[in-house]
């Protein structure tokens, strides 16, 4: 049986366990330190559970700023979000002003936070920082410094980048009320790039960073760092999905005799994008085919898919013009037959030609998406609600239904996703029936701006799902 070494060192929260074992309710109690090897904080927790002794650790505070705090930063999927929620965890424990700059993909600056232990100087930060002509950062000797991964100091703040150096009368004001006499600069780094800059300034008579608050400044950088490039990584992730929407989603015809209207809003910054999409395009025998869906998701793979499923229509629908729920089972024996594993839900209208009344006949198939919306002259609306039929890529084709209803000169067939109805998290009844009142006073509107409107009114932030709209009006003779 081996025994410790005589220098092993012997940890500093041992006398912990007997101070639980000692008290009447079994703890737990709490001790928090330097490792004993590495000397990174941590937390070690002690209580009695049925009898037996429990242990936990966990990463400690550093120097005044709360391991909590600095966990939590990992929550944040906004690289803004986040790079203020560190700037103000650091004042003012390590520093009377904080500033976080995130480089942009071109190694300019494109994201920065600030905080200030008096709320009321936060101007006068903000001022200097957006006004002045020379920074830091603009020094060669910094930034060589930084692309090493090490922390900068300096323990006097330079006379270049005083008030004597700037020619704004503002920035002079405030660097005198900021008194800033020495700074601490940290490289932001993750996976093996630095992004950024964490840079703490001391103030006033605060005296110069020593070496342990140097360490500890070094500890927060590294953890938030981390947590930062997530939220870069998502962000960029979001942007490529949005992107390859974008691309995807073509502005629609205008075939004679109609006007068309497409709007698409991404989610917000807090989740990923979705699979919602649109289309319109002629068929040879001269139909307007309308479609809409929604895929199953939302990350990068559900815009992969919905261009993959969008592509399947289209073609299908084009090659071959069929009736809308003939296409559809086109669509899933596709799916089916490829293994392509998409889920979603898609609704195909087919516009007809006008007829000797000058009326056009709308047939439509749905595939477990949301009904379609005939809107009249006088703001009345007719929701054309049918049997539910099972979403596509379910493996299990089906024969699917048509239906059919006619569009009179002046009337307005809109289509949209879930995410226009269920808006405010609203039910799908309720958000059919919202949709409605608010269309009574659009109905003369031009579908462009009816489009716009409507999503003024029921989406005026940014939503929480995706949204695509599509609103086809059929034209009176010579009118809108």
């Amino acid at each position: 049986m081996s025994t410790p070494a005589a220098d092993a060192p012997v940890p500093a929260w041992l006398p912990l366990l007997a101070d639980v074992l000692a008290d009447t309710a079994g703890g737990p109690l709490t001790w928090s330190g330097p490792h004993p090897v590495t000397g990174e904080p941590i937390t070690v927790t002690a209580e009695l559970a049925d009898g037996a002794l429990e242990l936990r650790l966990g990463p400690g505070d550093v120097d005044g700023v709360p391991a909590a705090s600095l966990d939590a930063l990992a929550g944040s999927l906004d690289v803004a979000e986040a790079a203020g929620q560190l700037a103000r965890l650091v004042v003012p424990g390590l520093a009377d002003w904080a500033t976080v700059t995130v480089l942009g993909e071109d190694g300019a600056a494109a994201r920065s936070a600030i905080a200030h232990r008096d709320p009321e100087l936060l101007p006068a930060v903000d001022t200097y920082i957006s006004r002045r002509l020379t920074a830091p950062r603009d020094q060669a000797s910094l930034a060589a410094a930084l692309a090493t991964g090490e922390p900068v100091q300096f323990r006097e703040i330079d006379g270049e980048l005083g008030p004597q150096a700037q020619p704004d009368p503002h920035v002079r004001a405030a660097w005198r009320a900021l008194d800033p006499t020495s700074s601490l600069f940290l490289p932001l780094e993750a996976r093996g790039t630095s992004f950024g800059v964490l840079s703490l300034v001391n103030c006033g008579d605060r005296p110069p960073h020593d070496p342990a608050q140097v360490a500890a400044a070094v500890r927060v950088a590294r953890r938030a760092a981390v947590a930062l490039d997530n939220a870069r990584l998502f962000e960029r992730q979001l942007q490529v999905a949005e992107t390859l929407q974008h691309s995807l989603l073509t502005p629609p015809p205008q075939p004679e005799g109609l006007a068309v209207a497409v709007r698409y809003r991404p989610a917000s910054q807090h989740a990923l994008v979705g699979g919602d999409w649109y289309d319109a395009f002629e068929q040879p025998d001269g139909a307007t085919l309308l479609v809409i869906g929604d895929v199953v998701g939302h990350n990068v793979q559900a815009a992969s898919a919905m261009a993959q499923l969008r592509s399947a229509v289209r073609t299908l629908a084009y090659d071959r013009p069929d009736s809308p729920a003939g296409t559809l089972e086109r669509v899933d024996r596709v799916l089916a037959g490829l293994h392509v594993g998409t889920l979603a839900t898609a609704l195909v209208a087919r516009l007809e030609a006008p007829g000797s009344d000058g009326g056009r006949t709308l047939r439509w198939s749905s595939a477990g998406h949301l009904p379609p919306l005939l809107v009249r002259p006088d703001g009345s609306t007719l929701l054309l609600a049918t049997p539910p039929e099972r979403m596509l890529g379910t493996h299990e084709p089906v024969r699917r239904s048509d239906h059919e209803v006619t569009v009179a000169p002046g009337d307005t067939v809109l289509l949209c996703t879930d995410g226009l109805v269920e808006a405010g998290r609203v039910g799908i009844d309720e958000g059919l029936a919202r949709i409605a009142d608010t269309l009574v006073d659009l109905a003369g509107l031009p579908p462009d701006a009816l489009c716009d409107r409507l999503l003024s009114r029921l989406v005026p932030d940014r939503a929480e799902d995706d949204v695509a709209v599509l609103a086809v009006r059929h034209l009176p003779t010579g009118g809108r």
